[in-house]
């Protein structure tokens, strides 16, 4: 293991002097990757090196101890640092474990969150716009970035489907463990006899994909060009802006006409494709790979049902890892970050088992 960190911190180094070379400067793409990959390095870098500080502390500390002709006073102090060094030394190596652990490449990217209403009808239209509504408020809460790419709302307010962009820092690192079907047990506004109803509303997060990061064949793809339309389905624009895209292969079609401007609606509908098309593709390489998605949490099967909300008793419970919060309110607000902190810590503790194995 320490080899690896020293070869990690060599490396670290190594790119420090490249980042500061003109020639790599003036290369922008060489640059944007090295720069990516010194701040996958940084962190487990940093635990390292003060690592090797803490044993060193640890080592001067002994030595000192063992030097007879200190009074009780110092040898006192020496034992107290002794002791805090050793405990931190303990949690450091915890820690760089789990820094060691593979990393997901996709972890850094920002998304494209889709919600769909499910079973349910209108209250699951209903239910898919809370889940939107608190999304949103999550990410505003992490300072990232949220835009509504496309959307198709109900007549009495819920979403039958809607397509986001969340940018910002390692927000797929995050949210990846979202996807899934989400249920709501709860008395719908419409009901006159007091009965909960279960609804369901589906989750889908996928990595923003770069043309660099996939290899879609331009002539694979069908793009058409029509007049945006509005309600009852009059034509809203007189100039075509709304924008088709059909990936032929896979059959996987996004339209889009939120903007009235062809060329981003057009740049709008290549990110969800792009990003929908290696969802595609890499969900048929982990269906492969069972033991993988065993070791993963929420990322296999997309109608797998990962959490319940249920409104009579303010619960909400993840059921692949057993979490039960008394809290729906707070979370249904935007303060997802003991759900998730929970996910992320089992994930990292199946994937540190599965290496004892």
């Amino acid at each position: 293991m320490f080899d690896q960190l020293q070869i990690m911190a060599d490396r670290y180094e190594e790119l420090g002097g490249l980042l500061s070379d003109p020639e790599v400067v003036n290369d922008t793409k060489r640059f944007m990757a090295l720069s990516k990959e010194e701040a996958s390095l940084r962190e487990t870098v940093a635990a390292y090196a003060r690592y090797v500080e803490v044993t060193t502390g640890i080592s001067d500390a002994e030595e000192m101890l063992s030097d007879s002709s200190l009074d009780a006073d110092e040898s006192d102090m020496f034992k107290e640092e002794l002791k805090a060094l050793k405990a931190e030394k303990v949690t450091l190596e915890e820690d760089i474990k789990i820094l060691l652990l593979p990393k997901d490449p996709n972890d850094d990217k920002n998304i494209i969150l889709e919600i769909r209403g499910a079973a349910g009808g209108d209250e699951a239209a209903l239910f898919a716009g809370d889940l939107l509504n608190m999304y949103q408020k999550y990410s505003e809460n992490q300072g990232w970035k949220f835009e509504i790419l496309e959307s198709n709302v109900t007549e009495i307010g819920g979403i039958k489907e809607v397509s986001v962009m969340i940018s910002g820092n390692s927000v797929y690192s995050k949210l990846k463990y979202e996807s899934g079907a989400h249920r709501v047990q709860r008395v719908p506004k419409t009901e006159t006899q007091g009965r909960v109803h279960t609804s369901t509303a589906t989750v889908l997060v996928m990595p923003e994909i770069e043309d660099f990061d996939i290899n879609i064949d331009p002539k694979d793809l069908r793009i058409d060009i029509y007049h945006a339309s509005g309600a009852g389905g009059q034509n809203v624009n007189k100039v075509a802006t709304a924008v088709r895209i059909v990936h032929e292969p896979t059959g996987i079609k996004v339209e889009m006409q939120e903007e009235r401007n062809q060329q981003k609606n057009r740049d709008k509908a290549m990110k969800i494709i792009n990003a929908r098309v290696y969802d595609y593709f890499a969900q048929i390489e982990q269906d492969k790979n069972d033991e993988f998605r065993k070791s993963t949490v929420g990322t296999g099967d997309r109608s797998e049902r990962i959490r319940t909300y249920n409104f009579p008793q303010n619960r909400v419970t993840d059921h692949r890892i057993g979490l039960t919060l008394q809290k729906l309110d707070t979370i249904l607000s935007g303060k997802l970050d003991e759900v998730i902190d929970a996910l992320i810590l089992f994930d990292q503790t199946q994937k540190l088992e599965a290496l004892k194995q």
